[in-house]
């Protein structure tokens, strides 16, 4: 038996996971709620929270898993990208434990981990994994990716974003129209009742494979600026209507790409992955998409959409398989590469 606990702590949640040859046992996540009174992440604040609570939550992990610190055979944590100050608290926890009980240490690539979290074996039986090859548009606040997967560790970036991250867009929209942070779940909320024919905004003309959102954005800001001229009421009365609206104009990018990947790979294994995938708009027209274009379609169960050390475990279960370990030198990077 391989029995492997992960650690995240790149942004603002705190998460730890025991996984036993590939079978995630326990999946805690600490989400910080002090940085809404800021209407964004403050990263000392985050740093701060993390040394908090990182204890308590691994404890809950080891708990939940019926597993104690002797049983575990690696430690991983996430090395890159993220906060520096959060990383470097996952970090040094990691190491301590693994030259504690000298076992190997795994270092896992956040954005990696999101792709992967389409393997974790889904509780309900009726769920299935997908086979490799398999395409999967991994986003979240910060990254906007289509990546190419021919095994758990051999991936490929064939499209990114060139500025802005699809999660920055909901959350920058919700923002200019007055909703709390984080805003991206309330834009989602407010969507299902609203119309979202109503407003129509541009779709970026970007070559290849790629993404962008920064001009959307701007289109956005001047949208609700010029109608609020005309009515300081404008977004109170259409708030449902224009979450709608922004809502299916950033689904409908991502998706045309992820279509275009598709065709052009000839790949039928498709997934989601990351915090945006969450989004209920976004996982129905994927579905929707699927099934019209004959996909096999999958997304992680919600607890794995969003930071969490579930993929984190995941990730390291194939890295232990693969002796790929780290020496006690190893640092967090802030960067994607």
């Amino acid at each position: 038996m391989i029995t492997i606990l992960a650690i995240e702590s790149s942004c603002d949640e705190t998460a730890a996971s025991v996984c036993r040859d590939g079978q995630i046992l326990s999946n805690i996540i600490f989400s910080q709620k002090i940085h809404e009174i800021y209407g964004g992440v403050v990263p000392e604040l985050a740093s701060r929270a993390h040394l908090l609570a990182i204890t308590p939550v691994v404890e809950q992990a080891l708990a939940k898993a019926n597993v104690e610190l002797k049983d575990i055979d690696a430690f991983a944590f996430t090395q890159a990208p993220g906060l520096i100050g959060a990383l470097l608290v996952g970090a040094e926890f990691a190491k301590s434990l693994a030259l504690a009980f000298n076992k190997p240490l795994i270092a896992v690539h956040h954005m990696q981990a999101h792709v992967l979290a389409n393997l974790i074996q889904p509780k309900d039986d009726k769920k299935t994994i997908p086979e490799f090859p398999f395409l999967c548009l991994t986003v979240s606040g910060g990254h906007t990716q289509i990546v190419l997967c021919q095994s758990p560790l051999d991936q490929k970036v064939i499209g990114q974003t060139l500025d802005d991250a699809a999660g920055e867009a909901f959350d920058k929209s919700a923002k200019i129209i007055g909703l709390p942070y984080p805003g991206g779940p309330l834009i989602d909320k407010y969507a299902k009742e609203g119309n979202a024919k109503k407003y129509k905004f541009p779709e970026p003309k970007i070559d290849d494979l790629n993404f962008s959102f920064s001009g959307l954005k701007t289109a956005f800001l001047y949208f609700i600026r010029d109608e609020k001229m005309k009515n300081e009421n404008f977004v109170e009365e259409n708030l449902k209507d224009i979450c709608a609206s922004i809502q299916s104009r950033i689904v409908s990018i991502l998706l045309k790409k992820l279509k275009k990947a598709a065709d052009e790979t000839g790949i039928k294994e498709i997934c989601i992955a990351g915090g945006v995938s969450a989004n209920s708009g976004l996982r129905n027209a994927f579905e929707m998409m699927g099934k019209e274009e004959g996909w096999n379609t999958y997304i992680p169960a919600f607890e794995y959409c969003t930071d969490n050390a579930g993929m984190i475990a995941i990730t390291a279960y194939y890295k232990y398989l693969n002796a790929d370990f780290e020496d006690f030198s190893v640092v967090p990077s802030a960067r994607t590469a």
